[in-house]
């Protein structure tokens, strides 16, 4: 995605961004960490976890972030059963709502607790997955897949879900700057409808049109 945005003539850079204040009802620009000014006729702010502290008057406690352990257990040789040949992408609606992903040539056999987790501060979390955690994906593993029942362990991270109230999609203008976008509350699913969501965003900022009642901020008023 990012060669495909480059090839087409766009400038990535890593840095922290912060607005700048707002001035006749609009967003004159952002100051990056490296100390430039970048201004634009139109500004999208896509931060996840991170957007309510750069909008703390609009977004604030909207966007939430929750601590999210995942494991990735390698599977017995030679057994294609749970490869994604012979296994799709599974959700199990039980007591908790446990998920998984098969495994791959590069990855191993993903399971996760989609519970949501503890706050979680993204900045300076600790990214160090838990015993207790692991110890609950493998009392799952024994349940739902005996097979698994003593798979070794390949992988193990700690991610954040940024969760709206409602768990449904941020996208709508900042109520008092008319070129600037807000876009989040992904609540756990935003990666997968990421390329949908993206067009999305981008026709409504290259038309002007007006989003989906669904997804505009105003719905928390109600």
């Amino acid at each position: 995605m990012l060669e495909g945005f480059l090839a087409e003539g766009g400038d990535y850079r890593q840095l922290a961004a912060e607005p700048l204040p707002l001035r006749s009802g609009e967003l004159p620009g952002v100051m990056l960490s490296d100390g430039t000014r970048l201004a634009a006729d139109r500004f999208v702010f896509a931060c996840g976890p991170w957007l309510g502290r750069l909008f703390p008057d609009v977004i604030g406690d909207r966007v939430r972030a929750t601590r999210q352990e995942v494991f990735f257990f390698g599977t017995p040789p030679g057994d294609r059963r749970f490869t994604e040949e012979a296994l799709p992408v599974w959700a199990d609606h039980g007591t908790r709502f446990v998920y998984g992903i098969p495994g791959n040539e590069w990855r191993g056999f993903k399971v996760a607790d989609d519970t949501r987790g503890p706050p979680f501060d993204p900045t300076s979390g600790e990214r160090l997955p838990t015993p207790d955690a692991l110890r609950l994906a493998r009392e799952y593993l024994a349940y739902r897949f005996p097979a698994l029942k003593d798979a070794p362990l390949l992988e193990a991270r700690v991610c954040q879900y940024e969760n709206s109230p409602d768990e449904h999609f941020i996208i709508d203008r900042h109520p008092a700057a008319g070129n600037a976008w807000l876009v989040g509350g992904g609540s756990g699913h935003g990666f997968k409808h990421g390329p949908a969501v993206g067009e999305l965003v981008a026709n409504l900022v290259l038309t002007g049109g007006a989003p989906d009642p669904d997804f505009q901020l105003s719905r928390f008023a109600r």
